[in-house]
Parts: structure tokens; C-alpha cells; sequence
């Protein structure tokens, strides 16, 4: 009798494990949630809207570019006023000339060109520009008198091409 009481004690302890583990127990890790108004991300801005490019000669007389015919010696320069939009934490931009390259027909045996030139009201800045402001950038090209011969001659660059872009970069000092 003792064999049959402890038979049905195991049997009753097996399916008593059986339900807690099969589904209907609470054998279960506990755990708890809750929310909380985390907030919302909004985007910032980059952008640049460019006035009207001036062409002007060595002397600062204006040119009209489609028509004017460089030789050795002269110095043009390309002015545009631009309105640049900056708006974010760490937002940082760098004013670059774009089309000035070798690779644009600016041989640099007989062109040089310089990096571009910023001012806010008449004071000079520099890159990198952190904050939305109205800038007037400044780009030089230089014909070099020293070009011999007969180097360059009739040759032909567009120099309608040549434009300022923004360029985001990360704020120095700023992680």
C-alpha cells in the first residue's frame, strides 16, 4: 500500500509540474513597462541662395564675361552676395569654390586661382561659417604674365560655371 501511495504522490507531483510548465503556471520572469514623452527630433537646414555673380577687371571696372578676352597679366574677380542658412545644434559649413580646377581648364602653369575671399558687412570671416548669415564671397583669378610664347592662346573656359557651395562639416571641438 505504501508503493501505491507513493505511486499516485509522484503522479500527482508529475502532473502538477506538467500543468505549471506546460502553460498554465506562473513559472514566468517577471517584468514591467511604462512609457515616458521622450520628445521629437526636427531637422535642421543647410542651404545657400546666391544673388547675381559681379565679373570685375584688376582695376574693379565690371566685365561682362561672355565677351571679355583675358591675357597674360590680368586679374579677374568673381564677387556674389549669398544668403546662407544654418540652422542646428554643431551645425558648421565650409564656403568652397566649385569649377576652379585643373580639371575644369584652369591650367595652373597659367592660372591661378585663389581660395574664396568671405566678408559680413564689410569684415572679414572664415570658414568654417556656424551660424545664418548674409555673405559676400570673393574668388580670384589670376593670368599669369609669365605664361611663354604662345601658351593658351585662343583657348576657351567657362567661366559661368564657376559657383559657391556650402559644405557641412563636423564643428571643430564639438563631438
Amino acid at each position: 500500500m505504501k508503493n501505491k501511495t507513493m505511486l499516485k504522490g509522484a503522479a500527482a507531483i508529475a502532473l502538477g509540474g506538467a500543468l505549471l510548465l506546460g502553460g498554465g503556471g506562473t513559472l514566468a520572469w517577471w517584468n514591467a513597462a511604462d512609457s515616458a514623452a521622450a520628445g521629437t527630433i526636427v531637422a535642421g537646414d543647410l542651404n545657400v541662395e546666391a544673388a547675381a555673380g559681379v565679373w570685375t577687371d584688376r582695376a574693379g571696372s565690371t566685365i561682362d564675361i561672355s565677351t571679355y578676352r583675358v591675357v597674360p597679366g590680368d586679374l579677374l574677380t568673381y564677387t556674389q552676395d549669398l544668403d546662407v542658412t544654418l540652422e542646428g545644434d554643431k551645425m558648421a559649413a565650409n564656403l568652397v569654390a566649385e569649377r576652379t580646377g585643373a580639371a575644369d581648364g584652369f591650367d595652373p602653369a597659367s592660372v591661378t586661382v585663389s581660395a574664396p575671399t568671405l566678408t559680413v558687412g564689410g569684415e572679414a570671416i572664415e570658414n568654417p561659417l556656424t551660424t545664418s548669415q548674409h555673405v559676400t564671397a570673393s574668388i580670384t583669378f589670376e593670368f599669369k604674365s609669365g605664361t611663354t610664347a604662345r601658351t593658351d592662346v585662343g583657348s576657351s573656359v567657362d567661366l559661368g560655371t564657376v559657383a559657391f557651395t556650402l559644405q557641412q562639416i563636423q564643428q571643430p571641438g564639438l563631438q
